[in-house]
C-alpha cells in the first residue's frame, strides 16, 4: 500500500505539505495541492482513517450494547440515542450481546482498544466489578441505577415505579397480584423483586411464588402466562407486567380462553408502546426516546460521573 512518504516524491513536495493536503490544511498552494492530489489519484493511494482517529484520539464512534436489536423497548433506546448522535455528528456500533457474558466483554474491548470513544450499555450482564475495571480506558453510561457507584447512569427507580404500581392495583380491591419479568437475575429486576415483598409485607398479604412469572419478553410469553393461570384454581386477580408486548399477548389469550379483563383478571403493564394504545392497556409509561438521549449525553461528556433519574407517568385505560 502507498504510504505518504511515496505520494511526496512522486508529487516533488514535502511529507508535511502531503500530511496538510489530506487533512485540508488552508495554507497550501493550489499548484501543489493539484500535484498532491494527482499522485494520490495515480497510485490509488487512501488514507488509513484508523490512523487518522489514533492520531486525532478519537474515532467520534460510540459503542451501544443490547442484549436484543429486535425488542420494541432497545429499538426506542436506540431511536433516542442515534437522533442525539445524528445531532453530534456521531456514529454507532451496535453490538447484540444475547445476554452473553463473553460478547458485552467484547464490547467492553473496544472501549480499551480505542476503537470507540465510549460506551453505553443498555442492558448489563457483566458484574460490577468487570465493568469499573474497564471504566480507566474511557466513559462508560448504565442504564440502570448505579448512584452509589462511579458509573454514569440514566435509569428508571424501579423499586418506585414498582411500589407505585402495586399501590395502584390493591386500591382498585386486588390482594392476590403477580407479576412477570424478563431476566431474574438483573439489577432492575432486584429492584421490582424487593418492591413486590416490601409491599406483601406492608399489607400481610402472603407471598405466592406460582404468582411469579420469569423471563418473559414478548407477545408469546404473555400468551404462555394466560394459559398457564387459566388452569389454575387459585389464580391472581391482577397481573403487573413489566412489559407492554406481554401484556397483549396476555389480553390477546384471556380472551381466547374466556377471562374477562379486568373482571377475573386486571393487568397493569409498564412501557406505554405503540401496542399498548391499540390493546387498551392501563401502563407506566417509560420515555425511552428521552432515556435514549440522554445516555448519549452522558457519553459524550467524557469522565464526568453523573447520575440522572427520569420519571415514570400512568396511563389509565378502560381494557375493552
Amino acid at each position: 500500500m502507498t504510504n505518504i512518504k511515496e505520494i511526496a516524491k512522486l508529487a516533488g513536495v514535502s511529507v508535511t505539505t502531503v500530511s496538510r493536503v489530506i487533512n485540508n490544511h488552508p495554507y497550501v498552494s493550489e499548484e501543489k495541492v493539484s500535484a498532491v492530489k494527482a499522485a494520490m489519484k495515480k497510485s490509488n493511494y487512501h488514507r488509513n482513517i484508523n490512523a487518522v482517529h489514533l492520531s486525532k484520539g478519537k474515532t467520534h464512534l460510540i459503542g451501544v450494547v443490547v442484549p436484543f436489536s429486535n425488542h420494541p423497548y432497545f429499538g426506542l433506546l436506540i431511536e433516542g440515542i442515534a437522533n442525539a448522535a445524528l445531532e453530534q455528528n456521531y456514529k454507532l456500533a451496535l453490538i447484540q450481546t444475547n445476554y452473553k457474558e463473553t460478547k458485552e466483554i467484547e464490547a467492553l474491548k473496544m472501549l480499551e482498544d480505542k476503537q470507540i470513544d465510549a460506551l453505553i450499555i443498555c442492558s448489563r450482564i457483566c458484574a460490577w466489578d468487570v465493568i469499573e475495571s474497564y471504566s480507566v480506558y474511557g466513559p462508560i453510561v448504565l442504564c440502570e441505577d448505579s448512584r452509589n457507584d462511579k458509573i454514569s447512569s440514566t435509569f428508571i427507580d424501579h423499586y418506585k415505579t414498582f411500589t407505585m404500581a402495586l399501590h395502584y392495583l390493591y386500591e382498585k380491591g386486588h390482594q392476590r397480584i403477580g407479576y412477570t419479568i424478563g431476566r431474574q437475575t438483573g439489577a432492575n429486576s432486584s429492584q421490582r423483586d424487593a418492591a413486590y415483598k416490601d409491599f406483601l409485607t406492608e399489607f400481610t398479604l402472603p407471598y405466592e411464588p406460582c404468582y411469579i412469572f420469569t423471563d418473559r419478553y414478548d407477545v408469546e410469553d404473555g400468551v404462555r402466562v394466560a394459559d398457564h393461570l387459566s388452569n389454575m384454581k387459585n389464580r391472581p386477580t391482577a397481573l403487573l407486567v413489566t412489559s407492554d408486548q406481554v401484556a397483549a399477548g396476555i389480553l390477546m389469550s384471556c380472551r381466547e380462553n374466556r377471562l374477562a379483563v379486568p373482571h377475573d383478571l386486571a393487568i397493569m403493564s409498564f412501557d406505554n408502546q405503540p401496542i399498548s394504545k391499540v390493546m387498551h392497556l392501563t401502563t407506566l409509561e417509560i420515555p425511552f426516546v428521552e432515556v435514549g438521549k440522554k445516555l448519549f449525553e452522558q457519553a459524550l461528556n467524557g469522565q464526568d460521573v453523573s447520575h440522572e433519574e427520569v420519571q415514570v407517568r400512568l396511563i389509565e385505560r378502560e381494557t375493552v
